[in-house]
């Protein structure tokens, strides 16, 4: 169909807000309505965003919903995504993909059988500061790079989340849940990964939630929690990878890469903007002065009145026009089934201490430009949300 596509929430949770607050900015997305196991949760959320509570089934059999987006927890997004291809729904998930690569592999299979599109999250790296950065290495700035670092570490999540009990869990950890964002983000500058090796540890065998209203509960911890990696990309590049929730403070540079005519420094991929800095072979480190890129400009202010750009559904915007225009979607199925090979390789070699070959590849991301990331916004809601953060509104705690 062309013009616009409906969309049904599954789950409504935390990241579910953000979906559906974020959603009307793009161009082709019309919110129809959420679903959660919790009646009562999917209720709340329909009020606060004003669209319609349904129970699961409802929106996975529903005539009137064209893609079901899936924000339950990892241990559940296999059993949504299959039920939603096979009541004929194209898919967007949450990250990761699946927990394991037969997962992923079936999911594939359903998609082709069903006649559908998966799509999946992380969609940070098309942020303007992420194609910037990919810009700067397209045009030779960097020369070819040949080793890199990145970093995600903290506390962890028992910290500031009401109900963390589950990123400690089989199916969780830094890897499954922080490292997509980052692997993502480096196959979309170097292009897809040949092996991994890995070493892992645990900080602590249970953990004590410090907010919320279960503050002072401890849980059980059942994976590493700790994971250091090395990562070979099939254009020769290797970059190690730190993964961790047992580091209180840290001075690492989130990503940095290397080349033969300087070195990039990459910022969050958790986070759609931010700065973008560069060293020639002088080594002198400098900012960058960035394009104009509609997915940079802050839309949002945190509650300590920083501006943020967040721009979530911009990958489930971009699968839709990808379903118009034929072409592939950049926050593809193939994409994420390879960041799912890299991520549960990672935990296979940090098991086994051996190298491991990965099983899949995938076609490096087009990039995004200025011009084509603003075809995806509604000009007058992106305009509008952007005016009321830069006038202190539209406050939000989360990327």
């Amino acid at each position: 169909m062309a013009g616009k596509y409906r969309i049904g929430v599954v789950g409504a949770g935390n990241v579910a807000a953000q979906y559906l607050r974020l959603a009307p900015l793009f161009e082709p997305l019309e919110l129809v309505a959420v679903a959660d196991v919790r009646a009562e949760a999917a209720e709340a959320r329909a009020a606060e965003f004003g669209v319609e509570a349904r129970p699961v089934e409802a929106v996975l059999g529903a005539d009137d919903i064209d893609v079901v987006v899936n924000l339950t927890v990892p241990s559940a997004h296999f059993e949504v995504s299959s039920a939603a291809l096979a009541a004929g729904k194209h898919v967007f998930s949450e990250k990761p993909l699946a927990l394991s690569m037969e997962e992923g592999i079936a999911l594939g299979q359903a998609a082709e059988a069903a006649g559908k599109r998966i799509g999946c999250a992380p969609d940070t790296f098309l942020g303007g500061a992420h194609q910037f950065a990919r810009h700067v290495i397209d045009e030779g700035r960097v020369g070819r790079v040949t080793a890199g670092t990145c970093y995600v570490m903290s506390a962890g999540h028992e910290h500031w989340h009401p109900n963390p009990d589950f990123f400690f869990l089989a199916g969780g950890g830094p890897i499954l849940d922080l490292g997509p964002y980052y692997v993502t983000s480096l196959v979309n500058l170097l292009g897809p990964v040949r092996r991994v090796a890995a070493l892992g540890g645990r900080g602590a065998d249970r953990r004590v939630i410090g907010s919320g209203p279960r503050a002072g509960e401890d849980f059980p911890v059942e994976v590493a929690t700790t994971v250091l990696a090395l990562i070979e990309f099939a254009s020769g590049a290797i970059v190690t990878l730190g993964a961790s929730w047992d580091v209180f403070a840290h001075g690492h540079h989130n990503i940095e890469l290397y080349g033969t005519e300087g070195a990039l420094f990459v910022p969050d991929p958790n986070f759609f903007a931010g700065e973008v800095e560069f060293a020639g072979r002088d080594g002198t480190r400098r900012k960058l002065d960035m394009w104009e890129h509609p997915l940079a400009i802050p839309n949002q202010r945190r509650p300590d009145g920083q501006a943020l750009a967040n721009y979530r559904a911009a990958g489930l915007a971009d699968m839709v026009r990808a379903l118009e225009a034929g072409r592939p979607a950049r926050c593809s199925f193939e994409l994420a089934l390879h960041a799912l090979d890299v991520m549960t390789g990672i935990l296979k070699s940090a098991e086994s201490g051996q190298f491991v070959e990965m099983t899949t590849s995938c076609a490096q991301p087009p990039p995004l430009g200025p011009d084509e990331a603003g075809e995806l916004l509604n000009a007058d809601a992106a305009r509008a949300a952007a005016k009321a953060a830069s006038a202190g509104g539209s406050s939000s705690g989360t990327a």
